[in-house]
């Protein structure tokens, strides 16, 4: 049922509650300092996505801002910022910029900045609120995640965290950290990706973003110890958290470790309930012989019973149970959505022997398949229009 409601979001226009983040306007005579605008936007999304607002992708806004031929780092006109909110599908569009208010000509850590930002609300076609916040340079993360809270408090009056509990899970980043973390996003290469990002990470132990980039990077690489012991890092505030546990799940599970996989995809079950952690967290109870895990690929199965791979494991589950009859019927199932599936042909006709597991066998001992793509953002679109209705 989850799955046939997300199907169906899927062909709606998007929320009015989603947001477009775009760059702060450079206001500076320093363009090597246009990183700063990227910065801001990068913590109000974060700082949106992690309430639970839905907040469109960087990569979103990046590939819109291709297809209208704007560059990256232009002065917007008002009608330039709807434009692009249209395109987003955005109901709310938050854009800005930042200047130094620093008589010196060559801006350094003690100058001043001003960040100012304003919200646009495409769906009644009127402006928002327009917050400000004014400090020096090197206190620009506590800059930015107090002008993010403004944010989060106007789209969110009834549920915002008070300021204090908003900035104390959130604590200060060096300026080079930030820096050096915004560079890479900005990056081409894989490499100088990495190479920033780790950096960001080792300047300061707090910043958790460049943490959850650097386990994505080197689970990707399928460096499952290098990537979880990045992911192990991410912390609650960042609004990638479930994804990071949700890949830590796959890490620990890759690494053998079923027990800590069973613990990640249990909890991001919790917050998330999809198909695809049922999914992994039946096949992990499974390496453990936990009887819970046809349960779970149960569930798995009614999110979304077009998958052949979830057919598959409730087969496997009632085959390794020696009940051939019902195992036969799933794997047909399984054939009907992918007639090519010849380990699928395989067990069916071991059923129809009723043929059963024997130690040893690699053709049939930990067969369970896993999922890997986490669709965190439409379940969350999906609550949010459930919330409006």
């Amino acid at each position: 049922m989850l799955r046939l409601l997300l199907i169906l979001l899927a062909a709606l226009p998007v929320s009015a509650d989603t947001v477009a983040v775009l760059p702060l306007f450079n206001f500076s005579k320093s363009p090597n300092l246009d990183w700063i605008g990227e910065s801001v936007a990068e913590t109000v999304r974060e700082a949106l996505g992690s309430e639970g607002l839905l907040v469109l992708a960087r990569e979103d806004r990046m590939e819109v801002l291709r297809r209208l031929s704007i560059r990256p780092n232009a002065v917007l006109t008002h009608a330039s910022v709807m434009k692009i909110g249209e395109a987003l599908d955005a109901g709310n569009v938050i854009f800005g910029q930042f200047a130094f208010t620093s008589p010196d000509a060559t801006p350094g850590l003690k100058s001043t900045i001003q960040l100012t930002a304003r919200l646009v609300d495409l769906k009644h076609t009127k402006p928002g609120p327009e917050f400000q916040q004014t400090g020096t340079l090197e206190d620009l993360s506590r800059l930015e995640t107090r002008l993010a809270w403004q944010f989060v408090r106007y789209l969110l009056p009834k549920s915002a965290p008070s300021a204090d509990d908003f900035l104390r899970l959130r604590p200060p980043v060096r300026i080079d950290a930030i820096e050096n973390y915004v560079r890479g996003l900005l990056a081409s290469s894989p490499d100088q990706k990495q190479k920033l990002f780790s950096q960001a990470a080792r300047i300061d132990e707090n910043f958790s973003e460049p943490r959850f980039q650097l386990g994505r990077m080197n689970w990707e690489k399928k460096d499952y110890k290098a990537a979880g012991a990045w992911l192990e890092k991410v912390t609650r505030a960042d609004s990638h958290f479930e994804e990071a546990m949700f890949l830590l799940g796959l890490c620990k599970y890759n690494q053998n470790d079923y027990t800590s996989a069973v613990k990640y995809f249990e909890q991001v079950a919790a917050e998330v309930p999809l198909s695809e952690v049922f999914n992994n967290l039946g096949a992990a109870q499974s390496r453990r012989d936990i009887a819970e895990s046809e349960d779970n690929f149960q569930k798995a199965l009614e999110g979304d019973e077009a998958d052949p791979d979830y057919w598959f494991n409730v087969g496997y589950a009632e085959w390794k149970k020696g009940i051939f009859f019902l195992a036969a019927d799933k794997f047909r199932a399984a054939l009907e959505r992918n007639a090519e599936d010849a380990e699928a042909t395989a067990f069916l006709t071991r059923c129809q022997r009723k043929e059963g597991p024997h130690s040893g066998d690699a053709k049939s001992e930990n067969r369970e398949r896993l999922k890997f793509t986490f669709e965190e953002t439409a379940f969350r679109q999906l609550q949010a229009e459930l919330r409006g209705k």
